[in-house]
């Protein structure tokens, strides 16, 4: 057990630092709270005025008292699907919630968002809802309020693998599990969507609020002629006293938040992983100090060991292989008292024993080939594995390949994807290429991936990748019959530059990267060891762990 970290002298530079990485978290902040407005104003008075809660209000009353609610995916759509007028949050929030102390997963559609009409990314959001609770069995709670599919995009919605109808295939599914789900109509619950709340373990319904049928009271008429408004068609009363499809009539959101509470309050306290845990210790640094170390440039390099000094239980770490392959920093330690194993980049340029310089936040051969033994120990003894992501990708050249790069890089992608420990990965900086991979991105099944605000996720660096489509796009340009003999200056090709790398940048931004759910949310730095310490409370739920097997690795 080594002690990391320094007192960090608050020059100059960590004040410039600092002071751009809060702006930056303003700004982030300004843009949750207006996505948290929901369907703004006038749609929030209109929906009030019917005397239901909007959608945070009832996950408010829903969880204990004295807890909080960890919300997931909240920038999902962002910037998206402005031509309909946007869908903030995707029409529907979710998170984990206690529910007299029963950790749970909590979806609930937002109605004052186009009705809570389910857009593409809607679907994913829940899909991704579901995929939490599966691997980490977790109850599931649907607050649903919905118009059902956003019709202009159903071919986006509709017929595909990952579209709509998985979410009913997982709601059979997570049932086989013998993962408890408890769905509420508290508001329209049409067509297709009908089937979620009738596929969970039982159903809640609002009287005079809450209907569920297949077909609503228009297309019973024009379908079949039938005369009928929609409560007579499938309110509370007719699916609870005549059809029998729903199993509790409640007065109104209160009251059907207070039945599933006291429903929930009846689950057996279930078994648990058991991850090592012990008191906990904070650093011996403060982590708000995170903010000043960072660097602007997320290009330019910085000590790895001080970010993680302001992280881990008393700033310390179990090194494994401190002196090899430098240029990643792999560690047990223990985070809010769990006992994890650590990969991270280090991106401080290291010196190696034979006195070659490398460069940090690359991969090197020797850093892939102790990544991949020391996440095979991680396994073998059940410890959760955390990734710091900082990676430029790995190293290239012909020295780099005749030294075997693509072999190693190899072993430590075959580590990292058969790994059956539940891994966890920040974004801290840089995110590129197969370093991506290694590095356990989204393809990899992290249970949890979150950003800090000034990442980078993208298949190469901004400079790099701009320079390459600038000289796309002069080839496209110069074989056009419009521009046939056009001579391109170096202002037009400066002009051109930008507009490529200004493009190229925002679609690295993690803002893009979360309205899309390639990560899970953008967390403020000095929340590290919380977000860290929720998420493993959350995976130590899932007692079942497969056997540990990584397949075929070339020595």
């Amino acid at each position: 057990m080594k002690k990391i970290g320094t007192e960090i002298k608050t020059n100059g530079l960590f004040l410039k630092q600092e002071d751009y990485y809060k702006n930056l978290l303003r700004k982030i902040e300004a843009e949750r709270a207006k996505v948290k407005l929901g369907g703004g104003e006038n749609a929030t008075a209109k929906h009030k005025a019917k005397g239901k809660l909007t959608a945070r209000e009832r996950v408010a009353k829903l969880i204990d008292v004295d807890s909080s609610f960890f919300e997931l995916n909240t920038f999902a759509a962002y910037g998206m699907y402005e031509e309909y007028g946007g869908a903030r949050s995707s029409g529907t929030i979710f998170g984990i919630g206690k529910i007299h102390q029963h950790e749970c997963i909590i979806v609930a559609n937002d109605a004052t968002v186009k009705a809570g009409a389910w857009f593409p990314i809607t679907c994913k959001k829940n899909l991704r809802a579901q995929e939490i609770a599966m691997e980490n069995c977790l109850p599931l709670i649907y607050l649903v309020d919905s118009a059902g599919v956003f019709l202009p995009l159903q071919d986006e919605i509709f017929p595909d693998k990952e579209h709509f109808g998985r979410v009913f295939r997982n709601n059979a599914k997570i049932s086989t599990m013998g993962i408890p789900q408890i769905a509420a109509i508290m508001g329209p619950c049409v067509a297709g969507g009908a089937y979620l709340p009738i596929m969970s373990d039982e159903a809640l319904i609002v009287e005079g609020e809450g209907s569920v049928f297949l077909a609503g009271s228009h297309l019973v008429r024009a379908a079949i002629g039938e005369v009928i408004d929609n409560d007579s068609l499938g309110g509370a009363r007719v699916q609870s006293n005549i059809s029998g499809v729903t199993d509790y009539i409640c007065k109104n959101d209160e009251e059907c938040l207070k039945q599933i509470r006291s429903l929930v309050d009846k689950f057996p306290h279930q078994q648990k992983a058991n991850f090592n845990r012990t008191k906990s210790a904070p650093p011996l640094f403060s982590e708000k100090e995170i903010l000043g170390i960072l660097p602007e440039d997320p290009i330019k390099i910085y000590e790895t060991y001080e970010l993680l000094a302001r992280i881990v239980d008393n700033s310390e770490l179990d090194e494994y292989k401190a002196g090899y392959g430098k240029t990643l920093i792999t560690a047990y330690a223990r985070i809010d008292g769990w006992a994890v194993g650590i990969v991270a980049n280090q991106r401080a340029v290291v010196k190696t024993e034979s006195g070659e310089m490398q460069v940090g936040g690359v991969i090197y051969s020797d850093s892939a080939d102790k990544a991949a033994r020391f996440i095979m120990n991680c396994n073998q003894r059940k410890i959760p594995l955390i990734f710091f992501q900082d990676v430029t990708g790995f190293m290239v050249g012909s020295r780099a390949e005749h030294g075997g790069i693509i072999k190693d890089g190899a072993k430590m992608v075959n580590a990292v994807a058969n790994s059956v420990v539940p891994k966890i990965t920040i974004i801290v900086g840089n995110s590129f290429g197969a370093g991506n991979y290694a590095m356990c991105g989204k393809a990899y099944d992290p249970r949890f991936i979150f950003a800090y605000p000034n990442a980078k996720i993208s298949v190469m660096g901004g400079q790099q990748a701009s320079s390459v489509l600038l000289d796309i796009k002069l080839k496209q340009l110069a074989s056009s019959t419009a521009l046939e003999n056009k001579t391109f200056s170096d202002v037009d090709k400066k002009k051109l530059l930008s507009d490529i790398q200004r493009s190229y940048d925002e679609k690295s931004f993690p803002l893009y990267a979360a309205a899309r759910l390639w990560i899970d949310e953008i967390i403020n730095p000095a929340e590290t060891r919380k977000i860290i310490s929720a998420s493993l409370s959350a995976v130590n739920n899932n007692p079942e762990m497969p056997e540990f097997k990584v397949g075929v690795i070339q020595v």
